[in-house]
């Protein structure tokens, strides 16, 4: 599997090497036709370095000044610029055919162009055309824009209407001013709270609970209540549903999402404009009806997830980079809960391609919960080389600040691999050294400590009696299944089915289907019952 990629500082990025090998063969096709639209653009060297990178693996200056002998060395620095410029100009003259937001920013270039000119009446059409595509689409700096030109057109058509129309203007202004600012609160509000569990993972006791109240509550009361526009009332959504899902209220957190994802289907006209919004808002629910072990609702809003992203993942290619990830976690969630690990093999090679295609592009924050979904995955099929493969990965990251959660959990896993696997030949050593590291992350608790208990004393234990160590360590951590904050040790690993595994001499796999098959038959009769 593709490794983590973490750059050093002093690696060299080229930013014009990346975009050409971001391009589609569409967008090279449409590069290629608008460099050559003039005879005399023809053969010019910037196409020619277009050429000889896009035929590049990876970036070698030596190689392509090698490649390219018209080229000097003092000459390379201003070419990259140029190309790098007329890439995005060619990207952005195919996009606003395809994008609402840049097709509106084209047109108040338009009108821009129309009234340095003097072509007042003109610029006034294309003006009013443009600003009801942005009102339709909430579009506020955009409209910000539109008022102020609007003002300058009536300030140059001295007419009587020309102190109304300033106040007007002035009031319009001053709305769109309000709701920017209002969405710089609320987003600010949901983009920490999303950091906090980016960093952290849930709430590890009372006192983060606490920290994390006295700073959200007072904010977002401020809103309660109040008249808001489709985008602050999305990032009210979002801000409450990583607050309660920090918090462990799972049920608040699945209910805000739903709201969430009801509030792009009431509005589909958004969906374009903030499609990474809108898919994300799929992604905390399929995540809440995991958690919370709704099956058959988390079969069929994967279902639809996966048909909403025929259309809205083919947007471009960043957004089909992340409603893939969100396909593949939500398959992943999918073989977990069910138990069929064996079935779900598949997903593992493709999420390889996947990293390989975008590992550069994918930040740490995504790529961790796919490996730990993954090495789950094998661990749950018995193949523990490969389940501790993955999980090196996640051991590996060197900046303890991110996901700190998955990198304890991650630890913990490997050391249950290393257990079934038999490689405990040094179990001491790796016992220590994964409880340093979770005391050393603030994260050692009551629940981890009769873990590491077991573990420690395993060693001595004769093999006759090692199954009554397994059933008392599980009726041990029995009880911290509905612990406010214990709990979430269970989100991460299945360790009651893991020791009833070693209790009752069946395998994982077992265990989960036969507790997977109970409940949905459970499930089943209750509908029975209600119909």
């Amino acid at each position: 599997m593709e490794k983590i990629s973490t750059h050093k500082k002093n690696d060299k990025r080229e930013g014009v090497f990346d975009l050409v090998k971001l391009m589609s063969k569409a967008e090279k096709r449409n590069f290629k036709l608008y460099s050559t639209r003039l005879g005399s653009n023809e053969g010019a060297k910037f196409l020619l370095l277009f050429d000889c990178l896009d035929a590049m693996e990876q970036y070698d200056e030596a190689k392509v000044l090698a490649l390219c002998p018209s080229i000097s060395k003092q000459q390379l620095p201003n070419l990259k610029a140029h190309l790098y410029r007329q890439i995005l100009i060619s990207l952005r003259m195919l996009g606003a055919q395809h994008s609402i937001s840049l097709e509106i920013r084209e047109q108040i270039d338009f009108v821009k162009i129309l009234f340095d000119k003097g072509l007042y009446g003109e610029a006034q059409k294309m003006l009013e055309k443009a600003e009801k595509r942005a009102k339709e689409h909430e579009m506020l700096s955009a409209i910000l824009d539109i008022v102020e030109l609007k003002r300058q057109l009536k300030v140059l058509s001295y007419s009587s209407e020309m102190t109304q129309a300033a106040d007007i203007t002035a009031k319009a202004a001053s709305v769109i001013s309000e709701h920017l600012s209002n969405i710089a609160s609320l987003s600010r509000l949901a983009v920490q709270c999303y950091a906090l569990h980016q960093n952290l993972g849930f709430a590890r006791s009372q006192k983060d609970i606490d920290r994390l109240n006295s700073y959200f509550i007072p904010k977002i009361e401020a809103f309660e209540g109040k008249e808001m526009n489709f985008t602050e009332r999305f990032y009210y959504y979002q801000a409450k549903a990583w607050y309660y899902y920090i918090c462990h209220k799972t049920g608040l957190s699945y209910r805000y999402a739903l709201k969430w994802v009801a509030h792009f289907n009431a509005n589909p006209e958004m969906k374009e404009v903030m499609y990474d919004s809108y898919m994300r808002g799929y992604s905390q629910v399929l995540d809440g009806m995991f958690l919370m072990h709704k099956y058959s609702a988390f079969n069929r809003t994967l279902e639809e997830f996966m048909h909403e992203s025929q259309s809205v993942g083919q947007l471009n290619d960043n957004a089909q980079m992340i409603s893939q990830g969100i396909l593949f976690t939500g398959q992943l969630n999918k073989c977990l809960m069910a138990g069929t690990y064996k079935d779900g093999l598949w997903i593992a090679k493709n999420i390889d391609s996947y990293l390989k295609r975008y590992g550069d592009r994918l930040t740490l924050h995504e790529k961790m919960p796919l490996y730990f979904k993954v090495a789950s995955l094998y661990f749950g099929d018995g193949n523990y080389t490969k389940c501790i493969e993955n999980l090196s990965y996640i051991i590996a990251v060197k900046d303890h600040n991110i996901r700190r959660d998955l990198q304890c959990y991650a630890r913990m896993l490997n050391l249950m691999a290393l257990y079934d696997a038999g490689l405990d030949f040094n179990i001491d050593y790796q016992i220590r050294s994964v409880y340093s590291f979770i005391v050393k992350m603030k994260d050692m608790t009551e629940m981890k400590s009769e873990i590491f208990s077991f573990f420690k004393s395993i060693g001595s234990v004769n093999a006759i009696d090692l199954k009554k160590e397994f059933k008392n360590l599980y009726e041990r951590l029995k009880p911290y299944e509905n612990h406010p904050y214990e709990r979430r040790t269970f989100y991460y690993l299945d360790l009651l089915s893991w020791l009833e595994s070693k209790i009752t001499g069946r395998s994982l796999g077992e265990i989960v289907r036969s507790r997977f098959e109970a409940s949905q038959e459970r499930e089943n009769n209750k509908r029975h019952n209600n119909a």
